[in-house]
């Protein structure tokens, strides 16, 4: 598969599906608010603890690998002395609307103010999730024009940051790539759509990430359903040493198969990247979707036991937990063996 093509309705899939209608969406809405009210009159109620991390040492740090878990999509990693945000959410909701939309569970695990000076950010897609205005105007505001982040977003994208001031921005096709700050940069297809209104459906892209270095390759899915596009990305970028996988908003799986992984199916993913360690994410930060918010993680579980994965091999973080991935570091592809990263 090449790039994609921007057809009069806009950029599409590799592989075709069923499209929901808005009729749809009113469907899922109503039955998930009609189910909560006849099946659960409490209120849910969850409590993910954040993790005590040192936010003075991540400023400082140029010379640690890292990865912090700010939540949802957005991690924080350190990588050869560059600093790397993906997603960045950091505030209370995501939505267009400060006082009405899916209110986030669990505060960010790094507050604006105590994230060090941020070198890339790269974006998967536009949905309020994931693109935040508040927290790219915040981003950009702290750090200035002249020592503002490069932002390197799917095409069509561009634009959108140019109208806040922003010009360090570079846009990207599926599997289209460039070299900045020492890495590969490569675009690749994922399964998903994008709109930030109900008149502007698919007309930016969406994209997964990858950053390559020598020493060690990160993949960040974003937002995404299956597709064969995982192994067309293992067979011509891997293997990759971490991936970033959502593992949450998976149900009804009627509306969010296409869309949202389940846990299973982050696990296919994991295989089909011939990724040595997975990362989960997009679970236990805002509540988007109908099922628990505390399932994710226990379907993982018993996902990665279902498939023989050693619980490192597929981890899960804490709210703002911080690991340190030297380990992973330019290792020997004879020299194979499970590394305690003390996560879960």
């Amino acid at each position: 598969m090449g790039k994609n093509p921007h057809t009069f309705q806009g950029f599409q899939n590799n592989y075709p599906h069923d499209a929901h209608t808005f009729i749809d969406f009113l469907k899922w809405r109503w039955n998930r608010l009609w189910g909560r009210r006849s099946n659960n009159p409490k209120k849910e109620s969850y409590h993910f603890p954040l993790a005590k991390n040192d936010p003075a040492f991540l400023r400082r740090n140029r010379t640690e690998t890292t990865l912090t878990w700010i939540g949802h999509a957005s991690f924080l990693l350190q990588l050869k002395g560059v600093n790397i945000l993906t997603d960045p959410h950091l505030t209370g909701r995501a939505s267009p609307l400060s006082w009405m939309g899916p209110k986030r569970v669990t505060p960010p695990g790094l507050a604006l103010e105590d994230l060090p000076v941020i070198d890339m950010v790269f974006i998967s897609h536009n949905h309020y999730d994931h693109l935040d205005t508040s927290t790219v105007k915040r981003l950009y505001q702290k750090q200035g024009p002249g020592k503002s982040p490069h932002f390197f977003v799917p095409l069509g994208l561009k634009i959108w940051f140019t109208r806040l001031g922003i010009s360090k921005v570079t846009e990207l096709d599926w599997w289209e790539s460039i070299q900045s700050f020492g890495f590969t940069l490569y675009a690749v297809p994922t399964q998903h759509f994008s709109a930030r209104t109900p008149f502007n459906k698919n007309k930016t892209l969406w994209a997964g990430w990858v950053i390559a270095h020598p020493d060690f390759k990160f993949f960040f899915a974003g937002d995404t359903g299956y597709s064969l596009d995982f192994l067309e990305i293992g067979r011509r970028l891997g293997p990759f040493d971490l991936s970033a996988l959502p593992i949450g908003a998976y149900e009804p799986r009627w509306f969010m198969k296409a869309m949202h992984i389940n846990p299973e199916e982050a696990v296919q993913i994991h295989r089909d990247l011939n990724s040595r360690y997975s990362v989960a994410m997009h679970w236990g930060t805002f509540n988007l979707t109908d099922e628990p918010m505390d399932e994710p993680p226990k379907r993982l579980m018993a996902a990665r036991e279902a498939a023989g994965l050693a619980p490192e091999t597929f981890f899960l973080m804490q709210h703002g937990q911080t690991i340190h991935l030297d380990p992973l570091m330019n290792r020997h592809e004879k020299d194979k063996k499970s590394i305690n990263l003390n996560v879960q």
